[in-house]
């Protein structure tokens, strides 16, 4: 058994988010505990509001250190991982898991970064759609159509699965082609993300993100960490995370890295399960398991081993 962490992104965040693991957990305590940040992270997470917590600027920061907590917890059952990937966001934990970065550093990193997303992307100017099609010609000819350049700027952010893509650009746009593909019959599903995330809109804080990045302490990780920007291992990774920013997902791409690597078992941490989903679409035939909450602990030692 080979076995890979898949760390969840934005959107999948909720109040109450870790609090379970923060209880009954004492590494995951501890993991809470050392965070050093500007603002009251485990109240933010665990009780909210929901405005706060899905505002881009504080959302980073607690989805990471909430996944690194969960995953703290699996360590001290003797689960760990030879490989690990993340969803966007995702990456910083992967790395922080894989011990290229520092707790700290990481979410320092991330707490600036989510400020600068959310300075480039004011609220409710742009936003995510997630196109229940895997058909990427059919949508890079959509995000070239005159009626959805004409509105704005709209870009494939993720390559999600061979069902799912998602676009991402302003909300004119994004409604246009929301309304271009209805009338062709494809459904799509607006995201619970504050931004256009992994568009062109992002290019110019890209810039300030490479000047963080540049004063941020980051090593060679101890396992191999599969990166959004092309799906495989890379050697430069402060540039791989500068242009992740407004670069596609290569998601598909990732998890058929992964299996062709020989991972045959993979566990998505983090709240929700959307990345569980994604696995079982593009690896039918995959072991994958969910880990969001205390319970699913119990559930996963008494299958992980089967």
């Amino acid at each position: 058994m080979k076995t890979a962490f898949l760390f969840a992104g934005q959107g999948s965040q909720y109040v109450g988010m870790g609090q379970d693991f923060y209880t009954q957990y004492p590494s995951s305590k501890a993991l809470y505990d050392s965070v050093q940040i500007d603002f009251d992270l485990k109240k933010v997470c665990f009780e909210g509001p929901k405005e706060v917590l899905n505002d881009t600027s504080y959302t980073q920061s607690c989805l990471l250190t909430t996944s690194l907590a969960m995953a703290e917890a699996l360590r001290s059952e003797g689960i760990q991982a030879q490989g690990v990937a993340g969803l966007s966001l995702g990456e910083y934990s992967a790395l922080t898991y894989a011990h290229a970065m520092e707790v700290n550093v990481s979410v320092d990193v991330v707490r600036k970064r989510g400020r600068l997303m959310a300075d480039a992307l004011p609220m409710g100017s742009s936003g995510m759609l997630a196109v229940l099609s895997g058909d990427q010609e059919r949508l890079e000819q959509l995000c070239c159509d005159p009626m959805v350049l004409e509105a704005g700027v709209l870009d494939i952010a993720n390559y999600n699965s061979p069902n799912q893509t998602v676009l991402s650009g302003s909300l004119t746009a994004i409604n246009v082609a929301k309304n271009r593909l209805s009338e062709q019959g494809i459904r799509s599903i607006p995201l619970n993300v504050s931004g256009a995330f992994h568009s062109r809109l992002l290019r110019e804080a890209s810039i300030l993100l490479e000047v963080i990045l540049s004063k941020a302490s980051i090593s060679e990780p101890i396992i191999p960490v599969y990166f959004n920007l092309s799906g495989k291992t890379e050697n430069h990774i402060k540039s791989a995370l500068t242009q992740q920013i407004y670069s596609s997902v290569q998601w598909i791409k990732t998890i058929q890295n992964l299996d062709r690597d020989g991972f045959d078992t993979f566990i998505e941490i983090g709240p929700g399960n959307t990345l569980t989903k994604l696995v079982n679409a593009i690896l039918p035939n995959a072991r994958v398991f969910t880990v969001g909450k205390v319970n699913d602990i119990d559930r996963l030692k008494g299958e992980l081993y089967v």
